[in-house]
């Protein structure tokens, strides 16, 4: 079972690398920053996104929570080279996108967030 949810996982992963041009790469982590599960193409460290994609959620978490706006969702952050895209897959596990300047971000949408919803059944439910 924890095999076929891990290979499961890791396509899911794979798909949407594949699927949406300019993605350089996926990584599951939890909202400590451990990493859990990775499609790099090239250029990064997973661990290194695994740790970015927690921090990115602290941030925006605590906006979420400030501005009384609910729960994180997504954010995205643009730079010079390209963006780098967190999602919340459960309470405690994100899908970190990382991109080139070109990605069409809607199209990032369109297909991350089903990806998103699928992964949150693959996981063990918390304990």
């Amino acid at each position: 079972m924890v095999q076929a949810a891990g290979a499961a996982l890791q396509h899911e992963l794979s798909a949407l690398r594949q699927r949406v041009p300019g993605i350089r790469g996926c990584v599951l982590a939890t909202v400590d920053g451990l990493l859990v599960g990775q499609d790099l193409a090239w250029g990064c460290e997973p661990h290194d996104m695994a740790v970015l994609a927690a921090s990115v959620f602290g941030v925006g978490r605590q906006c979420g929570l400030g501005l009384r706006q609910g729960a994180f969702r997504e954010t995205s952050v643009r730079s010079d080279l390209g963006c780098f895209t967190v999602y919340a897959v459960t309470d405690a596990a994100l899908l970190a996108v990382l991109s080139d300047d070109g990605l069409d971000l809607g199209w990032l949408h369109r297909e991350a967030r089903p990806v998103a919803g699928r992964i949150a059944e693959l996981l063990p439910p918390p304990r």
